[in-house]
């Protein structure tokens, strides 16, 4: 059996559908002798462009073993489901578990502490605008 990462984008007035979705896809291949090694739920993310007029999908990312009958019938399940707006499947050396740069960056940012201000106000720090500096000049000349 070979190795595939599988990348779909989902419309995002279906992103409720996509657990079942997800679901579906796995038992497929699951019955067909497949295992999934890595399965990340990149949630709704903007569009680089536009398709079909819409800016925003729900991204999911996966990495199977599987033979060459369940990448068909999994490529021809996309093709029919009206929601699955791209798709990609790449063929890939060795078995990947690991998280995906993505999903390691938005774990640091959660991670991370939050960032602080220490301004009372909460804005930063405020510089007087160049009308206020000038103003402020001609007062002490005068």
């Amino acid at each position: 059996m070979r190795h595939y990462e599988v990348v779909f984008l989902v419309h995002p007035s279906q992103s409720e559908q996509v657990p079942a979705m997800i679901e579906r896809y796995r038992s497929n291949l699951e019955g067909r002798g497949g295992t999934i090694h890595r399965l990340e739920d990149w949630g709704r993310r903007q569009l680089a462009y536009p398709i079909n007029k819409v800016h925003k999908a729900h991204y999911v990312l996966m990495n199977i073993e599987c033979d060459q009958e369940a990448v068909d019938e999994l490529e021809s399940a996309f093709r029919f489901n009206d929601a699955v707006l791209r798709n990609l499947i790449l063929k890939r050396e060795r078995a990947i578990s690991d998280p995906s740069p993505l999903l390691k960056d938005e774990e640091d940012e959660e991670r991370r502490p939050p960032r602080r201000d220490d301004d009372d106000d909460g804005r930063g720090e405020r510089h007087p605008r160049r009308d206020d500096r000038e103003r402020s000049s001609r007062e002490y000349d005068e």
